[in-house]
């Protein structure tokens, strides 16, 4: 039954074909996914992290943490099943910490800091491609980008271009994780849409409509653009299901069925 209830949340984010000798299914393709603040949805950054690592062997990830230490995400991973130390020892995980990233006085923008952030990215990257393994960039908070970049819209969009820039180049996956209705103004609202209109694949993670329950922490909508190049068209496949957050895991299921 778990192993059931983790496909549903594969199934939308095409992870549920297994094939080692096809490349990630995430390869070429820019995941965006958003919550708000009674709702968060980083356990769907969690459950690609695992999955990178435990269903493809030539995998690798570069994850820039602007909102926790890798010590969070160690002991996050470890109930899920999957050793973050024991991949990063191996070189399948780069963990780059933002945290204390510095920025210029206040109201000035950021344009070196952010440049060495990504020369950082693309030297991690090029390194791997070499080794021609599967490539996923995670960054774990936009809005915190936009407080290293000092509110500076065009910059978070520059530093999320040229990574989108490099699910072409290089054939990366492209992750990152938004808060929303966090500093929530019109600059923001732009930046909302720009990502919104680049995603391959949007996941929204919202509260209940009908309010608060026991057993249902939220619901999630996904919206995967399926491109069918030979016919030229796009197909947008669309998900909704609910989810319970649980110790070691998460359970997903449509909106009426029972939770065992």
């Amino acid at each position: 039954m778990e192993q059931k209830n983790w496909n549903l949340l594969d199934e939308s984010l095409g992870l549920h074909i297994n094939d080692d000798a096809k490349p990630w299914p995430l390869c070429g393709r820019f995941v965006l996914v958003e919550d708000c603040v009674d709702t968060s949805a980083a356990f769907v950054l969690h459950h690609i992290l695992k999955r990178s690592f435990s269903s493809h062997p030539s995998s690798a990830v570069l994850f820039l943490a602007f909102s926790h230490p890798f010590s969070h995400y160690d002991r996050v991973l470890r109930k899920l099943g999957c050793n973050l130390t024991a991949q990063r020892d191996n070189g399948r995980f780069f963990f780059l910490p933002m945290l204390m990233f510095q920025c210029p006085g206040e109201g000035k923008p950021n344009h070196d800091g952010l440049a060495s952030v990504f020369e950082q990215i693309e030297r991690v990257i090029t390194v791997l491609h070499q080794d021609k393994k599967s490539i996923s960039i995670i960054i774990d908070d936009i809005s915190f980008l936009e407080v290293a970049a000092n509110g500076s819209s065009d910059d978070v969009l520059n530093l999320l271009h040229y990574c989108h820039t490099l699910t072409s180049e290089y054939g990366c996956a492209l992750i990152a994780l938004d808060h929303k209705d966090i500093y929530l103004n019109g600059d923001r609202t732009a930046v909302i849409l720009e990502m919104e209109y680049r995603a391959d694949i949007l996941v929204k993670a919202e509260p209940l409509a009908t309010g608060l329950a026991k057993d249902v922490h939220g619901q999630l909508m996904v919206l995967n653009k399926e491109t069918q190049h030979q016919h030229g068209i796009t197909a947008i496949k669309s998900y909704n299901f609910h989810f319970k957050i649980k110790e070691n895991g998460i359970e997903c299921f449509y909106p009426g069925t029972k939770i065992q």
